[in-house]
């Protein structure tokens, strides 16, 4: 009888932990179960059923030169209909990602629209007339930058209106420096209206920011509106 990958490996894992806990000793037995992780992961990641005994049993056999049980035939075909399976598996996946991608771009814009909208009838709160809001917390007397060329170095970090933190140079202890105009149109903007020694609050829409683009391998969303706390530290080309 085939178990699910899911419980059967839970299974596995509780059957084998007490008579091998403790003995990845050698360089060899590290390897050895390195190689099993990768396997194990890969084939829970499939979504397949597993059978523990049937699996077993076909390492064993290859690693110890034995002749497979299963004709080089049938090999063949197994191996095109788990390729068709695992194809179909993909695309249903993509389909219920850019499914989730759609709904998060409607989701995270109308959150945005109401977050900009509150923020804006708070008191202290200016606004652009690109739509971007901004805050002053200290007002720097430094020099300012000249245009969108110029190249500043800041103190920074950012967090989606839920108060999850993407990024900050200040926890990475070092300042960025760039040109205004490789950064979003929010920073370059807001960064033309801070003199050297400011701290500014940038309230920056969607629009303003990465738009209906993902940012692979970070909390930002689709259409998500962004906040950043910003120090003006030194602006490079100031005369």
């Amino acid at each position: 009888m085939k178990k699910t990958v899911t419980s059967l490996m839970v299974g596995t894992l509780l059957a084998t932990t007490a008579t091998f806990a403790g003995n990845l000793d050698s360089d060899s037995q590290k390897t050895n179960y390195m190689i099993g992780t990768d396997v194990g992961t890969y084939i829970k990641k499939s979504g397949l059923d597993f059978d523990s005994k049937a699996f077993m049993a076909g390492i064993n056999d290859a690693a110890n030169g034995k002749e497979s049980k299963i004709s080089a035939e049938e090999i063949a075909k197994l191996r095109a209909a788990l390729q068709v399976e695992q194809k179909a598996a993909q695309e249903a996946q993509r389909k219920e990602m850019m499914a989730k991608l759609e709904e998060d771009k409607v989701k995270n814009l109308e959150a945005g629209k109401v977050f900009m909208a509150e923020k804006a009838k708070t008191k202290g709160i200016s606004s652009t007339a690109s739509g971007m809001l901004y805050e002053v917390l200290t007002q720097g007397d430094g020099a300012k930058p000249s245009s969108a060329n110029s190249t500043v170095v800041v103190h920074y970090t950012g967090t989606l209106i839920d108060g999850t933190k993407f990024d900050s140079s200040v926890d990475r202890g070092e300042p960025a420096t760039f040109a205004l105009n490789q950064v979003i149109k929010g920073w370059t903007e807001g960064l033309q209206l801070m003199s050297a020694g400011s701290k500014y609050r940038f309230y920056i829409p969607a629009g303003l920011a990465y738009g209906s683009d993902a940012r692979p391998g970070s909390p930002i969303g689709p259409n998500s509106t962004l906040i950043f706390d910003v120090e003006l530290i030194e602006v490079k080309d100031a005369k």
